[in-house]
């Protein structure tokens, strides 16, 4: 059952050998490792006092929304592992 409103559980399967196992696994933790820098690089502008009071709550919520992907990705990773030591 999904955690709390507007959520909903979401399934995926996906045949893989375990070859494609690591592949994913690599694929995922190059998609961590952009967001990362991503999120640092908006960071510092925002700590740097980059922009217009506008641009900066742009960033700001950019922040945010990429540490929520950051999130999602690790979940992702985590669920992987979970399924190939099964």
């Amino acid at each position: 059952m999904p955690n709390g409103p507007g959520k909903r559980r979401l399934r995926l399967h996906l045949e893989l050998d375990d070859d494609d196992v690591r592949l994913l696994g690599g694929a995922l933790l190059a998609a961590r490792a952009a967001e990362l820098a991503e999120l640092h690089r908006r960071s510092g502008r925002l700590s740097y006092g980059y922009g217009t009071d506008s641009a900066r709550e742009d960033m700001s919520a950019e922040v945010v929304q990429s540490r929520r992907r950051m999130q999602l990705i690790d979940e992702l990773i985590a669920e992987l592992d979970r399924a190939a030591a099964r």
